[in-house]
């Protein structure tokens, strides 16, 4: 889940402690059960890849991830998060991000389909985002996806104590322009950890807006580049959480919960370790 401002959990997360200022860097306790709530997001998100198929609806992903999360002895991040009323968001086509899942929206071959979650185990969230290309897709479709995937990792590539954010950035901006497709301004990726939202907003173009970090070892961020295949710019829907093209054009997204270690980094939501 992808918001521009880091806010407190709520029902999802009835333990968790307030928001804490600044940010944490994590104890190799913490971080080992970040690993573990990292696992049960990474399994989830392998799981749907390999089931979704067409003719299924968003509600039947929702409803799978939420009973897997829960079978995994852990909590979905998403369910209750600011009145969010799933535990995944499930976003199609010219959906950017926080589509909310719906019995009545029919996964159809073609479509690009964006599946974000989260779990939270034992006090930490782990986060991630696939995009899914549905039965045939077209070639704009398949580079859009391979594009913002392929972006995602040029940023990863970048975390190690010493660098900074904007090398992250920078990175994923100018794989994206490269391209040809746009980098969406609106939504960033954020610290992940005891809160599902923590310091620092994470983002995925060059910005003075925000302080540009220096990274060091134990930070655990949620970097998830989301690609457009014309403007980058976006509005919400009517039911106040759908972020959808203002031209109509398609979006993808993909997200990790990276940990910045000492010599580098660790994917902690790695779905090919599962």
């Amino acid at each position: 889940m992808n918001i521009l401002t880091n806010l407190i959990p709520q029902s999802a997360q009835p333990a968790a402690p307030k928001q804490r200022k600044g940010i944490e860097i994590k104890s190799k306790r913490e971080i080992e059960i970040m690993r573990q709530a990292s696992a049960i997001v990474a399994t989830v998100l392998k799981e749907i890849s390999e089931l979704v198929k067409p003719g299924m609806t968003t509600a039947d992903l929702d409803a799978y991830a939420e009973k897997r999360i829960r079978e995994m002895g852990a909590a979905p991040s998403f369910k209750g998060y600011h009145g969010f009323p799933a535990s995944i968001c499930s976003s199609i086509n010219n959906e950017v991000v926080h589509g909310i899942p719906n019995a009545k929206k029919v996964i159809r071959s073609g479509d690009v389909l964006k599946v974000d979650t989260g779990a939270y185990f034992q006090g930490f969230h782990g986060d991630s985002c696939i995009t899914i290309g549905v039965g045939e897709v077209t070639p704009e479709a398949a580079k859009l996806i391979r594009v913002a995937e392929e972006s995602l990792y040029k940023g990863i590539e970048q975390v190690k104590p010493g660098n900074y954010l904007l090398d992250l950035a920078g990175a994923i901006e100018d794989h994206v322009k490269a391209n040809g497709f746009s980098v969406v301004e609106d939504f960033t990726g954020h610290g992940v950890g005891r809160n599902l939202h923590e310091e620092p907003s994470v983002f995925n173009f060059r910005t003075r807006e925000m302080p540009n970090v220096k990274l060091r070892a134990g930070m655990t961020l949620a970097i998830e580049p989301i690609v457009n295949a014309g403007t980058k710019v976006t509005r919400i829907l009517s039911d106040r959480w759908t972020a959808v093209t203002v031209d109509n054009s398609l979006s993808a997204q993909f997200e990790h919960t990276v940990l910045v270690t000492e010599e580098g980094y660790e994917i902690l939501t790695d779905r090919s370790k599962v």
